[in-house]
């Protein structure tokens, strides 16, 4: 027995020798490990090694932090569009757009004439604790100045966020106060709501009032507590009457997947498809309605526009293919990728495209796009506005001519957006030379803010959108708003300021009345004549 156990105990250890280094050779060649001095490691790639010799013999010292990041941002940008590196300094302003909270000092604001001005406390904030008000001028942070052309949003905002529990000590400069103010504010925790507003909304059109009454929902993002904040505005119009819907999806540019399926769930029957996902290295996804949604039959319609992606068409898409709801307004975005967000270890992140989504009939709505070529896929949008698509769906041109079918059986299709079920173009025939200067150059935002805080006491007195804009229809303002523009070099043109009359007095009013109320007063009077919404209340009332 001996004779033959040795030549075959010989056999196994070569066959396993060669089975084991023919293993570690694959492994090697598809990861890059090497064997040096003793211990297996993962050989760098060139641009590791690169930036190894650049910290180490370099002629000066260089800061290859900040290389690297460069570098990074250059590699991914060959990338897709949506693909997108994050360096660590800016990753928690990012992050804190779809999170639930960030931790801040709870302030709105604005900035006009250099100068940051606080447009809105919010409820319960530290701001609030500590007695700062609406129309403060924000002058100084740390005792340093805080004025200045070079200021803007970014910077106002990473000086006003940071830790929880840190203190900002501010300078505030307050009417009727001649002396600087100073607050020192301990950062806390503030909310970031993904619902603009909620309300039942007032047709004017004595033809279109119902004894049923129409919810009204603005979703402004997918952010981490979208469904719970959707759910809640549903139960709550709900209660106020509310037995059909308008889910306003316009500039909403999307965010986590999950939000919009679990909204999409409270209006679809079980076994409705949502949305499926698919990429080379991620496995097939299928997002199918579960039928607990509580919502499932009452009618529905859902705006979007050109700026409305992501999310905002993954919610639209469903709705569209199973003729849950009727989509109005104009062809969204066309974003049908799908990142994930990796994180480094020096604080970091990536968010790679490492997947594409397809509604329920199969349509994939991303728009067409050239690896690396950012800049001509920004421009789609101004083309799509030169083209005539803003104002005509013949002028719409789809790069994608397969044809799609919803449950119903009705033709739809992809490559380039949601196409809505009815199209509305922009309406500019009150629009005029005159108007389109004072809106472009913000002119109706900076005068309303200016008017409200010089009134702010008597305006603070009407607590409801409708009487407040009672109350400014007897002030005529426009006149006001008029020589407000001409010290600003837009000369009046009083045949223009007629035509473009009820346009600008819109505007006016709406900006008034959210400096006063919020955004909870300034919706419901904007929307109300919003030529997109006038629809969706047309076809909820048949």
């Amino acid at each position: 027995m001996k004779k033959y156990i040795l030549p075959t105990l010989t056999v196994i250890a070569v066959a396993l020798g060669i089975f084991i280094g023919s293993a570690l050779t694959q492994k090697a060649n598809a990861q890059r490990i090497i064997y040096q001095n003793g211990q297996w490691s993962i050989e760098p790639t060139k641009v590791d090694r690169l930036l190894e010799l650049m910290e180490s013999a370099y002629v000066d010292e260089i800061n290859v932090d900040s290389i690297t990041d460069e570098v990074m941002s250059e590699l991914v940008q060959k990338l897709d569009p949506h693909s997108s590196y994050i360096p660590k300094e800016d990753l928690e302003m990012v992050n804190s757009e779809l999170a639930g909270s960030f931790s801040g000092i709870g302030v709105q604001f604005t900035i006009q004439q250099d100068t940051v001005r606080i447009v809105a406390v919010i409820a319960g904030g530290p701001s609030e604790g500590v007695g700062v008000l609406a129309g403060d001028k924000l002058v100084e942070v740390d005792d340093s100045t805080f004025t200045g052309k070079k200021m803007n949003n970014e910077k106002v905002m990473k000086t006003l966020r940071g830790p929880k529990g840190t203190k900002v000590k501010l300078g505030i400069l307050r009417a009727g106060t001649s002396e600087m103010l100073h607050f020192t504010i301990t950062r806390g925790d503030i909310p970031v709501n993904s619902v603009d507003a909620k309300f039942i909304i007032e047709p004017k059109v004595e033809s279109q009032k119902s004894k049923d009454k129409i919810g009204f929902v603005r979703v402004n993002k997918f952010g981490e507590n979208t469904y719970r904040e959707f759910l809640t505005a549903l139960a709550e119009l709900k209660v106020q009457g509310a037995t059909r819907y308008i889910v306003d999806l316009r500039e909403n540019s999307g965010g986590y997947m999950d939000q919009a399926i679990r909204m999409a769930n409270e209006f679809l029957q079980r076994g409705e498809m949502i949305v499926y996902a698919e990429g080379r290295a991620y496995p097939r996804y299928e997002a199918k309605a579960d039928g607990s949604g509580r919502f499932k039959d009452v009618p529905l319609t859902v705006l979007i526009d050109d700026f409305s992606a992501s999310a905002s068409e993954i919610f639209s898409g469903a709705m569209q293919d199973n003729d849950r709801a009727t989509i109005i307004g104009r062809r969204s975005f066309g974003k049908g990728l799908v990142q994930q967000q990796m994180p480094f270890s020096d604080g970091s992140a990536v968010r790679l495209t490492v997947a594409r989504y397809y509604t329920p009939s199969g349509r994939c709505i991303q728009k067409p796009y050239t690896l690396g070529e950012q800049k001509d896929y920004e421009k789609e949008l101004l083309e799509r506005f030169e083209h005539g698509e803003q104002f005509s769906a013949d002028s719409i041109h789809l790069n994608d001519t397969t044809t799609y079918r919803t449950k119903k059986g009705r033709i739809v299709h992809g490559g380039g957006g949601i196409m809505p079920d009815i199209f509305v173009g922009r309406d500019t025939t009150l629009n005029t030379p005159w108007y389109n200067k004072c809106v472009n150059l913000a002119f109706t935002y900076q005068f309303a803010y200016q008017y409200t805080d010089k009134h702010r006491k008597e305006l603070a007195k009407y607590k409801d959108w409708q009487s407040l804009e009672q109350y400014l229809n007897s002030r005529n303002i426009l006149r006001e708003f008029v020589a407000f523009a001409a010290e600003k070099d837009v000369a009046p043109n009083e045949e223009q300021i007629a035509k473009s009359k009820p346009l600008i007095t819109r505007l006016l009013n709406a900006y008034i009345v959210r400096d006063v109320l919020g955004d909870e007063g300034f919706f419901p009077l904007f929307e109300r004549d919003d030529e997109i919404t006038k629809k969706a209340i047309e076809v909820l009332s048949k």
